[in-house]
């Protein structure tokens, strides 16, 4: 009995670092710029294009990484991928904190691409597909993608504690050295988190059993089977428009500084209480798909989407409206979330047989998370060309039209037959 109990505990344990570190490998490039952005612009004195142009070479090699990743979480143990990984990441806030120069930035956003995606995504999943067994897949990425929304908003909310507790009572007394000082210690805690998901790691989650003896050639088969399935590609779209709302949240603490009147601190906290929804909304987003279907619930999703960025686009946040434009930007949180978290369920929707899912989700994520790569550059152009209000209402207007075509692309998915399964080699 006791031994059983034992097993039980080991295996929750497992997740919990899978969860941990796989939020965290991703706080030091994201966190701090989602959170904090109005004083991470005005720290390192970056307009929106600067930095968007920074995001946008993370992008670029995050999304070159994405699909020889897979191949490589194959040879090697995930456990050390994902371990070195986190180090590695750990290693550029070392960097991150000196404030350094935008080339600097370019070079550490470009690096953070190649350890967060090369050496952990594809790790990361196979270490939780492998957590949750045949019979557990849904509940193994329910839990990993809503679980790292609490670390997400559980961390942010010590970070926001953090940058509060540094800097003055009255804001308009805060000099330029107490403000940078309150955001290096925010960097130091990502910082110290991220390598201490290394060892959670390092120490918890055992190592792979599996042996895999495909032959380059077979692999070669198996990607062209995969690019012949139409479904793939309006997975991809759908990722595509999905994720670009995600990028959107990190533009929200900015307009509740430029827009809504918070200051910092307030606007920080904000982001980080709305990001509590995350788990509630990806879990409760799967529990309905297990009811339905995942293109009904991601179609309806986008749906509420495009009404509510259509509304922000055109509310003028006066004192009666302010209200309503912040009840509109918590639906979008928990629609972008919800959205997050049950994306990836249209492979069995779609039949994609399993022997195929890495090579599918290695092709899917290689477009799907392309915005890593433009939309920051796009969205602080489209900020910096009518500051204020008038800019954020174009950039609700953008995410509009994004929404749509993910809207249609899961309707043109759902209205295919149903009977073209992708069949797995026999080896």
């Amino acid at each position: 009995m006791a031994g059983k109990e034992n097993k039980t505990i080991s295996k929750w344990l497992i997740i919990f670092s899978l969860v941990f570190a796989g939020e965290m490998i991703f706080s030091l490039p994201f966190h701090v710029a989602r959170f904090f952005r109005p004083t991470l612009l005005e720290v390192f004195n970056l307009s929106n294009t600067e930095f968007g142009d920074i995001l946008s070479i993370y992008g670029f090699t995050a999304m070159l990484a994405y699909f020889p990743g897979g191949a490589f979480a194959d040879r090697f143990s995930a456990r050390k991928l994902m371990a070195i990984s986190l180090l590695a990441t750990g290693l550029g806030g070392l960097y991150l904190v000196q404030v350094p120069g935008k080339t600097g930035m370019m070079v550490l956003f470009g690096y953070w691409g190649v350890t967060t995606i090369f050496l952990f995504w594809s790790a990361m999943i196979k270490a939780t597909r492998e957590w949750g067994g045949k019979l557990g897949q849904g509940t193994a990425f329910g839990i990993l993608d809503g679980g790292r929304g609490l670390i997400a908003a559980g961390t942010a909310t010590l970070a926001v504690f953090l940058l509060s507790s540094m800097l003055p009572d009255n804001l308009e007394n805060m000099t330029d050295l107490q403000q940078k000082s309150a955001l290096q210690s925010v960097i130091y805690l990502y910082t110290i988190l991220t390598s201490g998901a290394a060892l959670l790691v390092w120490f918890l989650i055992p190592e792979s059993t599996e042996k895999n003896n495909r032959s380059i050639t077979r692999s070669k088969t198996r990607v062209k089977q995969v690019l012949r399935n139409k479904a793939v590609w309006f997975q991809a779209v759908i990722i595509v428009c999905a994720y670009c709302g995600y990028k959107g949240l990190d533009y929200y603490s900015l307009y509740g500084t430029d827009v809504l009147g918070m200051n910092e601190v307030e606007a920080a906290r904000f982001v980080s209480n709305a990001s509590y929804l995350r788990a509630i909304a990806a879990i409760g987003a799967g529990l309905i798909v297990d009811r339905l279907t995942a293109s009904k619930v991601i179609r309806f999703t986008f749906l509420f989407l495009i009404f509510f960025y259509f509304l922000l686009s055109i509310l003028v946040p006066t004192e009666k409206v302010t209200t309503l434009v912040i009840m509109n930007l918590i639906f979008t949180f928990a629609a972008v979330y919800a959205l997050r978290g049950v994306y990836f369920a249209l492979l069995e929707e779609t039949k994609i047989a399993g022997s195929l899912t890495g090579t599918a989700v290695g092709m899917i994520s290689l477009i799907g998370y392309t915005p890593d790569a433009f939309f920051n550059s796009i969205a602080g152009r489209v900020l910096d060309a009518s500051p204020g209000l008038k800019g954020f209402q174009n950039f609700f207007l953008m995410l509009a039209f994004i929404t749509l075509i993910g809207m249609i692309a899961t309707m043109m998915l759902a209205g295919r037959k149903k009977g073209k399964t992708i069949k797995p080699l026999n080896i």
